[in-house]
């Protein structure tokens, strides 16, 4: 599968949204039931994070196929899911980046920010990529 990119507009309207529509693949095939995920935009990318961590079971649904769908009232995307490795906490690494995101968009959400740039939810992270 060769990566694609996001259309400006498309990355334009995933960040002025709060939530997004997350629906894994099966194995089978078949997505699963669409979850309600926060995503964030860093540069031309956008991310996730199971705020269960490797409980979530959506999360767990990615880790079969790396597929499945997203969707917002305007963009609807089959996706890959990539995962993003954690840098370690150094200073100004993608984790870092995506944490920041994190707290700048959803900085009326104190203790749920606290929750998804925790470890838990920060070791989940991964990369959308359209298909």
């Amino acid at each position: 599968m060769a990566d694609t990119a996001w259309s400006t507009g498309e990355l334009e309207q995933i960040a002025s949204r709060d939530e997004l529509d997350v629906a894994p693949r099966r194995s089978d095939g078949t997505l699963t039931k669409p979850r309600i995920v926060w995503m964030v935009r860093v540069g031309g990318d956008v991310y996730v994070r199971s705020v269960q961590g490797t409980d979530g079971a959506w999360y767990r649904t990615t880790r079969g196929s790396g597929e499945g769908h997203v969707s917002t009232a305007t963009v609807d995307k089959d996706v890959a899911f990539l995962d993003v490795e954690d840098s370690g906490g150094d200073s100004g690494g993608l984790q870092d980046r995506i944490d920041a995101a994190y707290r700048a968009k959803y900085s009326r959400y104190p203790g749920p920010v606290a929750s998804i740039t925790a470890a838990k939810a920060r070791a989940t992270t991964m990369r959308l990529v359209p298909r």
